[in-house]
C-alpha cells in the first residue's frame, strides 16, 4: 500500500500541477501539486522503513519513469519533463541517504531528510524548469519566491506526516526508531 500511495501521489501531483494554475500568495507562487510532492518525501520514508534502502531505490526509479511518462502525456514542455525528472531523482536520492545516515530519532530523520530533499527538489525544478534557463515561465525576480513557497509547503507536509504518525501511534512512543510490525 505504501508503494502504491507513494507512486500515485507523484503522478497525481503531475496532473494537478499541469491542470491548475499555481496558487499566488503575493509574490509567492505555489503549484498545487507541491502539496502532494511534499507528502511524497514522507511516503518515501515509510516505504524505506518497510522495504529497506535498496528496494526503495528501485521504487524511486520506477516512480521516476512513471512521472516522466505522465508529464509527457500531459504535454508538459520538454524543459518541465527534464526539470521534474532531474529534481525528483536528486531530491529523492538525497532524502533516502539523509534518512538512512542521520543518527536522530525517526521523527527528526523524516523532518530533516524531507526538508533537504524538498529544498533540492524546489530549487532544481524552479531553476531548471521554470526560470529563463528552462521554459522561461518565471523571470529571475520571481524565482526565489517560487522556491520559498514550495519549500514552505513541502516542509509543512512533512510536519503533517509526522503528526499523523505520532497520533496514530504506528511508531513506539518510547522508541521512535523502532517501527511496529504493521508499519
Amino acid at each position: 500500500m505504501r508503494i502504491f500511495l507513494y507512486v500515485l501521489s507523484i503522478i497525481v501531483a503531475n496532473v494537478i500541477t499541469a491542470k491548475f494554475s499555481p496558487l499566488n500568495l503575493g509574490l509567492v507562487i505555489i503549484p498545487y501539486g507541491t502539496f502532494l510532492i511534499g507528502a511524497t518525501f514522507f511516503l518515501r520514508d515509510m516505504v524505506q522503513l518497510k522495504h529497506g534502502r535498496k528496494k526503495t531505490y528501485s521504487i524511486i526509479i520506477v516512480a521516476l519513469i512513471l512521472s516522466a511518462i505522465s508529464s509527457y502525456l500531459l504535454k508538459d514542455t520538454l524543459w518541465i519533463v527534464f526539470a521534474s525528472a532531474i529534481s525528483f531523482l536528486l531530491s529523492e536520492f538525497s532524502d533516502t541517504e539523509i534518512f538512512t545516515r542521520l543518527k536522530k530519532n525517526l521523527y527528526k530523520r523524516i523532518f530533516y531528510s524531507g526538508l533537504i530533499g524538498g529544498t533540492i527538489d524546489s530549487a532544481l525544478f524552479v531553476i531548471v524548469g521554470l526560470s529563463p534557463v528552462g521554459a522561461n515561465f518565471l523571470g529571475w525576480e520571481l524565482v526565489p519566491y517560487a522556491i520559498i513557497g514550495q519549500v514552505i509547503v513541502k516542509t509543512l507536509m512533512q510536519l503533517v506526516g509526522i503528526i499523523i504518525l505520532k497520533k496514530t501511534k504506528l511508531i513506539s512512543y518510547n522508541n521512535p526508531n523502532r517501527t511496529e510490525r504493521y508499519l
